[in-house]
């Protein structure tokens, strides 16, 4: 009798660690995008995942999980299983300012999340729809100057980028705006091109192809260099605005306790997509600059950019009340 049981016994323990050693990844890998489809981040993290997916031979299946300017998806992702069958593609400004803005003490990203990679950083660029009597920076200083109060400017939410980055020029040229927040950022862009919001600040891939097609008007570049996709137009620093200097990144993480295999595994994967040439003429196409980074590397790049934009929140008294 026990003769007949234990090799079955065996065999189901063999089928065990047989499954338990499959080589990673065995199944399909869940990504949390914790932004509206169609932003810079989301759309910069489907480029990379899609190459990743077609590298590592199993689907890289990407879910939006929005609200709080990022927050909502940043903490499913930290409650996920850490065996590396969910990661996020999460934005700088969730991993570092917006817990300092909202005030979430109980969120920190360093303690969350296994940082595996940076996958991108993007060109922020200054928008108006063209009916408003603004061709360039100074013109909007001058008409916002004279008309205190009375233009409004768009943004994808309370503690995002998008808001930071309008104070952080409102402070900087000491005009008066009022604040019009939506729930994401491709939906602010289509109502500054329907004419009812004048102005925001927006990562070029999002506005790009509006720009060109003249249903939006670009006003200055918010980073430290003129983009190539928009050669004429001028950086906000050199447009009377000195030292004024804007850009985001987006990176890969998982929960933290990721074991270190799948997370060398996966930097590796990450490294291999963003230099692939398709994917990196694609990213740059939508004014992306594609960037890898060791695990250590972007830990240490959450730290740099937390203690700079702590400064520059209460520099320019930014509040989300």
């Amino acid at each position: 009798m026990h003769t007949m049981r234990l090799p079955a016994l065996g065999a189901l323990l063999v089928a065990g660690a047989a499954l338990h050693a499959q080589p990673y990844p065995a199944k399909s890998i869940l990504v949390i995008s914790p932004v509206q489809a169609g932003s810079a981040g989301d759309t910069t993290l489907r480029l990379v995942t899609q190459q990743m997916s077609r590298n590592m031979g199993q689907q890289l299946q990407v879910e939006n999980i929005v609200g709080a300017a990022g927050l909502i998806g940043a903490q499913r992702l930290a409650r996920a299983a850490p065996d590396g069958y969910t990661l996020g593609g999460v934005s700088d400004s969730t991993v570092t300012y917006v817990p300092i803005l909202q005030k979430r003490s109980d969120f920190d990203a360093l303690a969350a999340f296994e940082s595996i990679s940076m996958v991108s950083a993007s060109t922020w660029v200054l928008i108006a729809h063209p009916s408003l009597p603004a061709k360039r920076v100074p013109d909007l200083v001058a008409l916002a100057k004279a008309q205190p109060r009375r233009l409004d400017y768009a943004s994808a939410g309370l503690g995002g980028s998008h808001h930071v980055v309008m104070e952080m020029f409102k402070a900087a040229t000491g005009i008066p705006l009022n604040h019009v927040p939506y729930r994401g950022a491709a939906q602010a862009a289509v109502d500054v091109q329907a004419g009812h919001v004048p102005v925001m600040f927006s990562a070029l891939a999002v506005v790009l192809g509006p720009i060109h097609a003249g249903r939006l008007r670009a006003l200055g570049i918010a980073n430290e260099k003129r983009s190539p996709l928009l050669p004429d137009v001028p950086t906000i620093a050199e447009s009377g605005v000195p030292g004024f200097q804007f850009a985001t990144w987006t990176g890969l993480f998982g929960p933290r306790g990721t074991p270190k295999p799948i997370v060398d595994r996966l930097n590796a994967e990450v490294v291999k997509a963003v230099n692939d040439s398709t994917v990196r003429a694609k990213l740059q196409a939508l004014g992306g600059n594609p960037q890898s980074t060791t695990p250590a590397e972007l830990a240490d790049l959450i730290r740099r950019t937390t203690a700079r934009m702590l400064k520059v929140i209460q520099d320019a008294k930014i509040s989300v009340e």
